[in-house]
């Protein structure tokens, strides 16, 4: 592989930025969605507890979600800014623009990647 040229980091960051402003929305949007269930007992044809609280747990899931992915987008953000954007944190390879192009956020290449997933 070889390192990223001006041009790709520069498409890259694009796409950073743009995720971030994402996330944060959906950060924002999710916030009601997480909030304490009460359940209006005089609301007929309304959704049970049970489905009210299944649909706060999966809102509370996507924004902690989100919430983690938007680090790494800022963290990435923050590594174009030192010139260090592009390298695997584990072994120092390069990533690879096609992996970048995918996952702009991500911090490992491919088989550092893999062998972490293989140990969770």
């Amino acid at each position: 592989m070889t390192e990223l040229t001006v041009y790709q980091i520069a498409i890259l960051k694009k796409k950073l930025k743009e995720l971030e402003i994402s996330l944060q929305e959906q950060f924002v949007m999710s916030s009601a969605s997480s909030k304490t269930v009460s359940l209006d007992q005089t609301m007929i044809g309304r959704l049970s507890r049970a489905d009210s609280l299944q649909q706060q747990n999966m809102a509370i899931f996507s924004r902690h979600r989100a919430t983690m992915r938007l680090k790494k987008v800022k963290s990435a953000i923050q590594s174009i800014a030192l010139s260090e954007y592009g390298f695997c944190q584990k072994c120092g390879l390069d990533i690879g623009y096609a992996r970048l192009e995918i996952q702009p956020e991500t911090s490992l290449c491919f088989s550092c990647q893999d062998k972490a997933d293989q140990k969770c």
